[in-house]
């Protein structure tokens, strides 16, 4: 049976020109513009427009100065690596770990740009559709729709929508996808691959399971914040959570796009992991399919622990929540001084003791040392 994807998939090389014209004519495109690139004009980019062919030319450009933009005001930079472990006409399934729900994505994404190779396709959840204005945006920077409301019946299909529009894209179009490892980005600083993630993107092909999960070639990916900008955010949520399911009030999700993108992350880093296919030799066909997705989830988390750049703030974390001096050789008293400082000020919140606040914000930071010491406890 033929699926329908006309809702969740993005803009065509045929339609993107259009939907820019239209968006060129939105008042809070003009204002976003004029806001984040003042050397660059609407009317520019009108003119601009004529030379780009394909979605990707947009994005090598005009895009690259938003992102460009975005980081020198927002961080100390980014270190990216790990682009030769896969080639340029080859589609990946990528699997990343998932801090912000904008960022993440788009490092990936200026990787590419900066090495002028194939950008990849974007699984985003519906909440970045929340306005007409993001919509047209993520439709225009290839990103997909992951549709997380309805009922159960609905999330199955739409489950099955997403699949087949994510094999579509890896095995036909030649596509690279882009998906967070867990649906919601991480909370508590616990970076692992959610076993539903991996069955969903491989749905409809139980009978061949494993050989489908060769050919995706699923690749992890790992970003690194040295401050997450979201974390009060985060640890306020989870406090509330621990009463009860955490309400989210409207317009809560665009405000944390915004911080997401404005707020301050100190050093960023970005590695694009290896394929796990060679890996997968280690794990017997013999088992079931539930635990052949276990084990490829494990192999995933492994490298995104690898993978990620501990900075002196996720050390000192991790001896301020523990109350020693594990790894005190890497920091120092300043640094110390100056995130205790940090935890202070973000733990300042009307309905969420200091304490939990505090606690909170400590195991988003720490939890990365203690899954790269459980994994390779060797290279701590």
């Amino acid at each position: 049976m033929k699926m329908d994807f006309e809702d969740i998939r993005p803009y065509t090389n045929l339609e993107f020109k259009e939907a820019y014209f239209r968006l060129m004519e939105d008042r809070r495109f003009q204002e976003a513009v004029a806001l984040c690139l003042p050397d660059y004009s609407v009317d520019q980019f009108r003119k601009d427009l004529g030379n780009f062919n394909t979605v990707e030319d947009v994005q090598r450009d005009f895009d690259k100065r938003f992102v460009d933009a975005f980081i020198a005001q927002s961080s100390k930079g980014v270190t990216l690596s790990g682009i030769e472990n896969i080639r340029d006409d080859e589609a990946y399934m990528f699997i990343g770990n998932h801090r912000d729900i904008t960022f993440d994505p788009a490092l990936l994404e200026y990787y590419f740009f900066v090495e002028k190779r194939r950008t990849s396709r974007i699984a985003v959840g519906d909440n970045l559709y929340s306005t007409p204005l993001l919509s047209e945006i993520a439709k225009l920077n290839k990103m997909v729709k992951v549709k997380r409301t309805g009922t159960m019946r609905e999330k199955l299909e739409n489950s099955y929508v997403l699949a087949a529009y994510i094999q579509q894209s890896l095995f036909e179009e030649n596509e690279s996808v882009w998906i967070a490892q867990r649906d919601g980005r991480t909370k508590d600083g616990n970076d692992y691959t959610k076993h539903g993630l991996v069955k969903m993107i491989t749905l409809g092909n139980d009978r061949n399971l494993m050989a489908t999960i060769r050919r995706m070639k699923i690749t992890p990916v790992t970003v690194s914040y040295e401050l997450e900008p979201c974390d009060k955010l985060k640890a306020r949520e989870l406090a509330i959570s621990e009463h009860g399911i955490y309400q989210k009030q409207p317009g809560e999700d665009f405000n944390s796009i915004k911080q997401g993108i404005f707020g301050q992350k100190g050093r960023m880093s970005l590695t694009i992991g290896k394929p796990i296919d060679r890996e997968l030799d280690s794990i017997p066909e013999t088992l079931s399919n539930n635990e052949i997705i276990n084990e490829v989830c494990k192999l995933v988390d492994k490298q995104i622990y690898s993978d990620y750049t501990l900075y002196p703030n996720n050390y000192i974390a991790y001896d301020m929540l523990h109350q020693e001096e594990t790894y005190r050789e890497h920091y120092t008293d300043a640094e110390k001084a100056d995130f205790d400082q940090y935890l202070q000020i973000k733990s300042q919140v009307p309905d969420v003791p200091e304490g939990k606040m505090r606690e909170n914000l400590l195991k988003i930071y720490a939890t990365p040392v203690d899954n790269r010491h459980k994994t390779i406890p060797e290279e701590i």
